[in-house]
């Protein structure tokens, strides 16, 4: 597959091969295994750059995987994530009444599907309110596939400057939020660079709400597609746990994630994929694999059982699954019970989708109460 800037990849797309593959120790994160990179073959301003060179969770293995994501892991604990329960009902609900206030057609997305990941995850790192939507704008280039290279540079530059000066207000005034906790643990033992520490606040931001900002309107959107499916959960059938995991397969909200690497030649059936070369795994055609899904196609809530791919699988499964999956479930039943009557907006072009094969959902959501 070749991605911009002509790059050539392996794209995983079969289930079984994928799950095998991102448990396999022969496949790396670290972006020295991968020869395109150590000699200097990608283009300047490559969109997708940051994936490859961010210090952080996703682009180490090993001692240091592990010690970055205990690190990172207090804050994701089931005992945390239920705690967080009530003030995310309470967001929800305030979210809702600004949307019962809205005249007409309006963008679920923008709405509604947004602000809710951005605020928890915002709080949950201690990020100023005021810069929550610059950050957003920021993390949406870096995920595009689309941004010219000026502006890939200057999205991973605004970043991690954003970022760097969050570190520094926490240094000057700690709080209780888990940048606190991460600048704690690097000056008490000197676990963490200054590098990891911002490379890991980049990634608990871009994937504390990008995700979970296309769970929730993928799910509406297929719900609405399929009324039949919204019945069986409206009317008690199924729990909102299984839309939650029926989207989750069916319309991954990460398309493709880069960037995983070969340590050496991997055969894959009669494929071999040499030492140094890179693989892409690819969530979304996984959950449409017909050799693993029955129907792979039909949005099906009643689905049993239901083995995606969609949050990971292996040593760097999704470390916020919890908190994701709990977010959306609450985002959808809210939002239905307050508006059984929720209905795709009939004026307006149908929905387009963003321009990327990392993040997958569409631009807007036009909606109407």
């Amino acid at each position: 597959m070749e991605l911009p800037g002509g790059v050539v990849v392996w794209a995983i797309t079969h289930h079984d091969t994928l799950q095998e593959l991102l448990a396999d120790p022969r496949v790396g994160k670290n972006p020295q295994l991968w020869t395109t990179f150590t000699e200097g073959r990608l283009p300047e301003g490559w969109p997708l750059l940051n994936f490859v060179t961010v210090p952080g969770m996703i682009t180490v293995d090993g001692a240091d995987h592990r010690r970055l994501r205990g690190l990172v892991s207090q804050a994701f604990t089931p005992r945390r994530i239920a705690e967080l329960q009530p003030a995310i009902e309470a967001r929800t609900t305030a979210l809702l009444d600004g949307v019962a206030r809205l005249e007409g057609a309006f963008d679920l997305r923008e709405h509604f599907a947004y602000p809710l990941p951005m605020q928890v995850i915002g709080e949950l790192l201690g990020l100023p309110p005021k810069q929550q939507d610059e950050l957003h704008e920021l993390s949406d280039t870096l995920v595009s596939s689309s941004a010219t290279p000026e502006a890939a540079i200057a999205a991973q530059r605004g970043l991690h400057a954003l970022l760097a000066s969050v570190v520094a207000a926490k240094r000057a005034e700690p709080g209780d939020d888990l940048t606190t906790d991460l600048i704690a643990a690097r000056e008490s033992d000197d676990r963490l660079s200054e590098a990891e520490l911002v490379g890991t606040l980049l990634l608990m931001l871009v994937a504390g709400h990008e995700t979970t900002l296309n769970l929730i309107t993928n799910a509406v959107r297929a719900l609405l597609a399929h009324p039949d499916q919204l019945r069986l959960v409206l009317d008690g059938t199924v729990g909102w746990s299984a839309v939650v995991e029926e989207t989750l397969r069916y319309d991954s909200p990460v398309g493709q994630f880069p960037m995983r690497y070969a340590a050496e030649d991997i055969e894959v059936g009669d494929v071999v994929i040499r030492r140094g070369e890179a693989l892409l795994a690819s969530y979304a055609a996984a959950g449409r694999d017909s050799g693993h899904h029955e129907d792979a196609d039909r949005f099906d809530v009643t689905r049993q059982p239901n083995r995606h791919l969609s949050l990971g699988h292996g040593p760097h499964f999704c470390l916020g699954s919890g908190l994701a999956r709990m977010e959306a479930e609450t985002a959808l039943r809210f939002l239905f019970e307050r508006f059984p009557g929720l209905a795709p907006a009939e004026d307006g072009p149908a929905p387009e989708p963003i321009a990327s094969f990392v993040s997958n959902s569409v631009r807007t959501l036009r909606v109407t109460v």
